[in-house]
């Protein structure tokens, strides 16, 4: 039985179901338990204390839609170390004490917020307790795809952004209270359930905030575009078929999701876009599968993948991918 697809439409259709609210909350002292609890599959790390006291953590987690925020609270000086990096962009706000992350020794305390991607998120991390921060896991597609709004086209690959964001005025200052917001509102399950919505714009302004105030590959670009927006009919297609990347879309379905003709989503995508809207689909289909070869959990195969963002034959994907991204989906994978 179908489940009812996003979109402005109405029509069901199948899509993966989207992800419900979730809260938990740990507290402790043993190190391997914080191991397992700061650990992802694809990006294990390990807690080891530095001190001869006793080690305390008090961690609280609120995810939706693949985004994370975290406080965090630790008594006792800690070394994590971390050799695979994160599939998100993490972005670590400091509220108390002091902590040195990853292997370029950014140094973080009260005032300087640090935002680690990539391979500098691995080797060493150092707590200095007490310490107390609160932590963005930002989903790298929510980004790619707001990146898309911004830029009116589809992008790819890491955004290289600078590493720090001064969080005492400005864009920092804003940045800080809109994640006292989000805590705020989650710190209570009736306020997870009383405005779900709230929270998702909340995600979403943290990111804008970030893409447009914190240096990167794209900001440049970001600042230089003037290019005539897509009409409201684009964007509605666009957007459905980024809430639907995986499901099985004809051409028909995007056109009734954007309440037009065929004939209009087809003109309006050849004007606006510089392409169709299959093609468009299958271009951020091939960067979805793109990400994951490079970030997702290595015991996942390439065909896995593949099917994960709607390819069912392994033959096409790899001539296709191969088009795009200049080598084959297992070089992908055996490069990183």
């Amino acid at each position: 039985m179908g489940v009812k697809l996003s979109g402005r439409s109405g029509q069901r259709f199948s899509p993966p179901p989207k992800e419900a609210p979730r809260c938990l909350e740990y507290r402790g002292g043993d190190p391997e338990e914080l191991s397992a609890l700061l650990s992802t599959t694809s990006s294990p790390l390990t807690v080891t204390p530095q001190t001869d006291g006793t080690l305390f953590f008090n961690c609280r987690f609120f995810s939706v839609g693949g985004t994370t925020l975290a406080k965090c609270t630790y008594g006792g000086d800690l070394l994590i170390q971390r050799e695979v990096p994160s599939d998100k962009l993490l972005v670590f706000l400091p509220i108390s004490g002091e902590a040195c992350f990853g292997r370029h020794e950014f140094v973080s305390l009260p005032g300087t917020g640090t935002i680690l991607e990539g391979e500098a998120m691995t080797g060493a991390t150092r707590i200095v307790g007490p310490r107390s921060h609160f932590a963005l896991f930002l989903e790298r597609r929510k980004i790619t795809h707001i990146l898309s709004h911004l830029l009116d086209r589809s992008v790819t690959g890491n955004l290289d952004i600078q590493p720090t964001i001064d969080l005492t005025a400005g864009a920092g200052r804003m940045l800080m209270r809109i994640v006292d917001d989000m805590h705020s509102l989650t710190a209570s399950q009736s306020g997870l359930e009383a405005s779900p919505l709230s929270l998702n714009a909340l995600y979403d302004a943290a990111i804008y905030l970030l893409l447009e105030n914190c240096h990167s590959r794209y900001s440049a670009e970001l600042a230089s575009h003037v290019a005539s927006p897509s009409p409201r009919h684009v964007k509605w297609a666009i957007d459905f078929m980024h809430e639907n990347i995986s499901a099985a879309l004809s051409l028909t379905d995007i056109a009734v999701a954007a309440k037009v003709s065929v004939r209009t989503l087809q003109q309006g995508f050849r004007e606006f876009q510089n392409t169709t809207p299959m093609a468009y689909l299958q271009d951020i289909r091939l960067a979805a599968a793109h990400d994951d070869l490079l970030h997702c959990d290595p015991g996942l195969s390439v065909a896995d993948i593949a099917c994960k963002w709607g390819f069912s034959h392994m033959g096409r994907f790899a001539a296709d991918y191969s088009r795009r991204f200049g080598q084959l989906p297992s070089q992908t994978r055996r490069r990183y």
